[in-house]
């Protein structure tokens, strides 16, 4: 029997069928580089590089030989620390923060006697391994030891990196404690992953043992020991531990593995809790040697004093070291005492408020005109300037290629800048911005390396790539060149001065 159908009427509207789009293909992760085969000549390049960097930080290092800023502090304490092994318990004390800066201090007070250059040589020497440091790293994420030796150069001619590098501060010890430590939980992700690699055939549903991990233990006591310097680097340690767990995950992951995460919390979270949680605390707590065995260092003898508090059972030394890290939180928690240079998180960026160390009156040459002096802790402004966009290209590396060099410049950026927008009611100084640095010279590196274009890439390509590269990196040391009177206090006539004041803020 026919079947009838009803005629369509020209004004009624075509069906057309409904159409799916295909799902939008996942990037795929990128690997990581391997590690260029030219040993040798990245080693001593990287020597040079070094070098270079201490002998700019050392020359002339000891003026002025007067406290600067903050040297108020951590010098004369780092002298007690040396005469006696504790800081001595004053009524006026101001002692906020962990002994382990200001041994380093001592050290060098040791080796060259209580002045401006004993108390300034190891900031020198830790800002030049600073520097050393970010070059493996760089070479490391980046697979190349041309741009590695980038990195390292632009943090070696950064203003701000050099003028924390020639003065007694803390925040350089910092630095160099958690680069350290990150390099060395980056070289703990590439055997990792190796040893999964080498081990294909041995790898079943839940994994295999993978053996001892010497350089997640020596992140660890790096971590403490920039704990021990200042608590900032407890934020990078959260952040890296995290950050080595996802790596385990995605080395069994690669291995074929049906359920990384739970083969990488078996077989990583153990050795994690030790190395990055029992070894930093463990570090942390040596630092204090000199307080437990000092009768009168500052709250020693709290727990005495006040025998009937909660948690009685615990060794008197240690709730009296609890309570007096109580008194320091409460400090740094509170501290909101307006100050002439203080400012915030987000105009670091553009150096909106750079620190001015040491401005002697009434100077004048031959002639009687008037001599400024000026010492300002500023980034290069051309490097800093390039930090909120290099920001920008490590977001899209990440969503575009899921980069691993990228999250971990991400990670130290997150960890050494981010945290800080957490109490914006705190007084707070563009030095804090130090441990981060390396990691925002890290993100104008992975543009660069943009820029200079893939290994495959046409030889035009990249020798166009190469100029822009090198073009950058020359406008970066003249803007350093420039500024350097003003980074080292180099005697200026007041238009030479004025010259180098761009932003009213640098008054």
């Amino acid at each position: 029997m026919a079947v009838l159908v009803p005629e369509r009427t020209e004004s009624a509207p075509e069906e057309t069928p409904h159409r799916r789009f295909p799902p939008l293909p996942r990037p795929r992760r990128q690997p990581a580089p391997r590690l260029p085969t030219d040993r040798t000549l990245a080693a001593v390049l990287t020597a040079v590089l070094g070098l270079a960097t201490l002998v700019t930080r050392l020359w002339d290092i000891s003026y002025p030989t007067d406290l600067v800023f903050d040297e108020a502090y951590y010098p004369p304490e780092g002298a007690e620390l040396r005469e006696l092994g504790y800081e001595y318990n004053r009524g006026y004390t101001f002692i906020v923060h962990p002994p382990l800066g200001k041994w380093l201090i001592a050290v060098g007070q040791q080796l060259f006697g209580y002045d401006s250059l004993g108390w300034r040589v190891p900031s020198a020497v830790a800002g030049t391994i600073a520097v050393v440091v970010l070059v493996r790293l760089a070479r490391r994420l980046t697979g190349s030891t041309l741009l590695g030796l980038v990195a390292g150069l632009l943090l070696a001619l950064d203003g701000f990196s050099f003028t924390l590098g020639r003065v007694g501060l803390l925040d350089v010890f910092l630095q160099v404690f958690v680069i350290s430590a990150v390099a060395c939980l980056v070289v703990d992700r590439d055997q990792v992953r190796q040893r999964v690699r080498d081990g294909a055939d041995r790898v079943t549903a839940t994994g295999f043992r993978l053996g001892p991990r010497g350089w997640r233990i020596a992140a660890g006591v790096l971590f403490g020991c920039a704990g021990g310097v200042k608590w900032s680097g407890v934020y990078f340690l959260a952040a890296f531990a995290v950050l080595s767990l996802w790596w385990d995950r995605a080395a069994w992951r690669e291995a074929g593995v049906s359920r990384p995460a739970a083969v990488a919390l078996r077989r990583g979270l153990p050795g994690a809790t030790w190395a990055l949680a029992a070894v930093p605390v463990l570090t942390y707590l040596a630092t204090f040697t000199g307080w437990f065995r000092g009768e009168n260092a500052q709250g020693r003898h709290w727990a005495d004093q006040h025998p009937d508090t909660a948690f009685g059972f615990v060794p008197d030394a240690l709730r009296s070291l609890w309570h007096m890290h109580g008194e320091w939180l409460d400090f740094h928690s509170g501290l909101s005492s307006p100050h002439p240079w203080e400012s915030n998180p987000w105009s670091w960026l553009v150096d909106g408020r750079p620190i001015l160390l040491w401005n002697p009156q009434g100077l004048t040459d031959a002639a009687g005109d008037q001599v400024v002096r000026y010492i300002l802790m500023v980034g290069t402004p051309t490097l800093w300037f390039a930090f909120a966009p290099a920001m920008l290209w490590l977001l899209w590396r990440i969503v575009a290629r899921r980069d691993q060099a990228a999250v971990v410049a991400a990670a130290g950026i997150a960890a050494g800048w981010l945290t800080w927008f957490v109490n914006l009611d705190r007084t707070m100084f563009i030095f804090y911005m130090a441990p981060a640095v390396p990691f925002f010279v890290l993100a104008v590196v992975l543009v660069l390396q943009d820029a200079l274009g893939p290994a495959t890439a046409s030889p035009l390509r990249r020798n166009v790539g190469l100029a822009v590269v090198c073009l950058y990196i020359a406008i970066v040391a003249m803007t350093f060149v420039f500024f350097y009177p003003v980074l080292a206090g180099q005697p200026l006539s007041q238009p030479e001065w004025l010259q180098r004041m761009w932003f009213p803020s640098w008054f």
